[in-house]
């Protein structure tokens, strides 16, 4: 895959870093506020009183498991699909009801809708069918040129690859310069590695063209990565929404801890900021009183080995950068990560220390 120009670099906001900014941008595009969806076949409402705001420039993705609303919330602020209450502007205005050819946002789709029987400038240019000819034919070449597909121009989709095709079909969508681009699950048709590096370029590419992004996923990693803010959401509604760092260290609910990332989910009782647990008395991110469940990343917990240890290593997965263990402890099976080290084998004892503060789920 071709990489990104590097003409890139020079179009950057001066206020990105070399993987773009996270700092919540001041100036408000986008608020949703109160949505609502029920579809005539379902018992509850797809979408139930979904709202949030999007600065200009900014990413947020909306995370979550199948079936939880977040696509039919992408698809009302896009147009296609009218809510049953609530209310969406953008830039000040009220675009609730508006179709989505009247509301100057750009579109990803999953399969990328490139039409097949034009080339790869044809397709960028079709957005900009109202320009002279011969300056919609600049400027998609200009576009062509910041995704890096400069002397692909007349290939028809069929000759391109899959990363190629989406850097096509976000060419189009940028060529004629909207302040919001909407993508529902644009990586899923692209292999893991190729998935790694599209993301970023995308990633790039909106903040080189100062265009905010609405990205859906049910990919945490993808989120994590690519995203300014996450609205994770459940059965219809945002439980949680945050940066990415807030989200992942300071999780509101046991669905929000155990759905981005991994978590051990224990017991135990509060008092202010300690909490008094089977691991012993440990430190609380954030105060709490009375019995609480608790949040406890995997990479929190040490492993020592023990052959007078209470636990038993029962499992174990290599992945280079890092080992997984499931360790048994009575009842209780605790998923540990360690460095790529020296291992501990599946069958030995062990004894499990918690190394940093632990988390009360509401």
């Amino acid at each position: 895959m071709n990489t990104l120009p590097k003409a890139l670099s020079f179009k950057m906001p001066a206020e990105a870093t070399p993987l773009g900014y996270r700092a919540r941008p001041a100036k408000v595009l986008l608020e949703v506020s109160g949505l609502r969806k029920q579809f005539a076949h379902g018992d509850t409402p797809a979408v139930e009183r979904v709202g949030f705001s999007l600065g200009e420039g900014e990413m947020l993705a909306l995370l979550g498991p199948s079936g939880c609303g977040k696509t039919t919330t992408l698809r009302m602020i896009g147009g296609f699909e009218v809510p049953d209450a609530g209310t969406i502007t953008l830039r000040g205005r009220d675009i609730t009801r508006l179709p989505p050819e009247a509301r100057g946002i750009g579109f990803v789709f999953q399969d990328y809708a490139l039409f097949p029987h034009l080339n790869v400038l044809e397709n960028v240019r079709f957005g900009l069918r109202k320009m002279p000819r011969a300056k919609a034919e600049a400027r998609a070449r200009e576009m062509l040129a910041l995704v890096g597909l400069s002397g692909l121009e007349a290939r028809k989709p069929h000759a391109l690859s899959g990363g190629q095709q989406q850097r096509v079909a976000l060419a189009r969508t940028l060529a004629v310069a909207p302040p919001l681009v909407l993508m529902d699950e644009p990586f899923s048709n692209l292999d893991a590695a190729m998935r790694v590096e599209t993301r970023q370029e995308v990633r790039k590419l909106l903040k080189a063209t100062g265009s905010a992004g609405v990205l859906v996923t049910h990919d945490q990693e993808e989120a994590l990565a690519i995203a300014d803010r996450i609205a994770v959401m459940e059965a219809g509604r945002v439980i949680q929404i945050g940066t990415p760092d807030e989200i992942y260290l300071n999780p509101a609910s046991e669905f929000v801890a155990s759905f981005l990332g991994r978590s051990n989910i224990l017991r135990g009782n509060a008092n202010g900021m300690r909490v008094d647990t089977s691991f012993g008395t440990l430190p609380l991110s954030r105060a709490a009183n009375g019995a609480v469940n608790l949040a406890v990343r995997p990479e929190q917990i040490m492993l020592e080995p023990d052959p007078a240890g209470p636990a038993s290593v029962v499992g174990r997965e290599f992945r280079g950068h890092d080992q997984l263990y499931w360790v048994q402890e009575g009842e209780r099976c605790m998923l540990v990560i360690s460095g790529p080290g020296a291992s501990i084998g599946v069958g030995e004892k062990v004894r499990l220390r918690i190394c940093d503060c632990v988390v009360p789920l509401t």
